[in-house]
């Protein structure tokens, strides 16, 4: 049980998700190195992945608050906390659909590869195993992917068959259901990563989920405009319709040029030439002055995490560039109105005055 204090509320960072920076080589090797590198880039916390054990060993972590407190003691050391542990891959394997086996055996230990129903066994203890490790930590979000049973009848065509989609979704929800009430008892926010190739990748699919898993109070978002862009819709509306059930923030750019070849669907070409592309913060579309002020409207409480993916901008440059960018577009909120100065007295009589109303009778 954790017993440590809570991370105050609001938005706060600049914070980094790891897992594109995980390497065999220092500063990237350890847990200790890579918390003092992104201390030295300018960033207060780490999003920590946590397949495998070169950053957390999960099954430990979920036993064991000695070795939490070990581990929040390295962070400290370094100059960063911990702002969230993710599970993107092992939840990836929640929920695979046959056509894509091969390909999703190398994220499981390799005892388990080739036996699906083992795999997604496994697959779902780490994630309860997250969740407790994330209480031990005085965690209150974390961040996953939901798999997908439906990702290849994504186009419909053909035609898909009457019920198709309701059986995908309600095997998913019976799936994810125990993973939920796990996180519940853990008081931890599961958040998924709204992402094309999940069964949960745009607003619509995540509303059948919510409505599968009736409404779990832990079912969440993990916001990240780049996925959202890239499928052309409204990534600020999306906040608007959304906001009490984000929970998580990824902060990544894109941009999106389509032409006469190709469109959203990128005519499987690699990164670099797709008409969508990722790219380092700042240099792509999306406006974040307009997302930090949403979030800052809608009272989000969590952390800014850059989640570095570009096809053209190296990673270490990039890293060094966001914590800047995301440090100049937080918004401490104001605790008054900027016309308070003009402000008068306000009661019931003087009102009634203004309105032309007489007087309340004596009672």
């Amino acid at each position: 049980m954790n017993t440590h204090d809570q991370t105050p509320s609001g938005l706060r960072g600049p914070a980094i998700f790891l897992a594109q920076f995980m390497s065999d080589e220092a500063p990237f090797d350890s847990l200790a190195n890579i918390a003092r590198w992104a201390a030295s880039q300018g960033y207060k916390a780490i999003q920590v992945p946590t397949l495998g054990t070169r950053y957390i060993d999960l099954a430990r972590a979920a036993e064991s608050q000695d070795y939490c407190d070990e581990l929040m003691a390295t962070c400290a050391a370094a100059g960063v906390e911990i702002s969230e542990l993710s599970t993107h891959l092992q939840g990836q394997l929640v929920a695979v659909h046959p056509a894509f086996d091969a390909l999703f055996d190398d994220f499981a230990p390799g005892h388990l590869r080739g036996q699906p129903q083992a795999r997604t066994e496994w697959a779902i203890e780490q994630l309860k195993l997250a969740a407790r490790a994330s209480e031990r930590l005085g965690l209150k979000a974390h961040a996953t992917f939901s798999g997908a049973l439906l990702w290849p009848y994504m186009y419909p065509w053909p035609q898909r068959p009457s019920g198709l989609v309701e059986q995908g979704f309600a095997e998913l929800a019976r799936r994810w259901r125990p993973i939920l009430d796990c996180f519940d008892a853990a008081g931890v926010d599961l958040c998924y990563e709204i992402h094309p190739g999940e069964d949960l990748h745009d607003g619509a699919s995540f509303e059948r989920f919510l409505e599968a898993v009736e409404h779990h109070p832990r079912a969440a978002i993990l916001y990240d405009p780049s996925h959202l862009l890239l499928q052309q819709m409204d990534y600020l509306g999306f906040i608007d319709r959304y906001h009490a059930r984000i929970r998580m923030f990824h902060v990544k750019d894109a941009e999106f040029r389509p032409d006469a070849r190709s469109g959203v669907y990128g005519g499987y070409q690699g990164w670099v030439d797709r008409p969508g592309r990722f790219r380092s913060l700042g240099d792509g579309q999306i406006d974040f002055k307009a997302i930090f002020s949403k979030l800052t409207q809608y009272g989000f409480d969590g952390w800014a995490v850059l989640e570095w993916e570009c096809c053209l901008k190296d990673s270490q440059q990039g890293a060094a560039e966001g914590a800047a960018f995301i440090q100049r577009h937080m918004i401490t909120r104001t605790a008054k109105a900027f016309d308070d100065f003009a402000g008068v007295t306000a009661d019931e009589a003087s009102n009634r005055r203004l309105l032309g109303l007489p007087p309340m009778p004596m009672t």
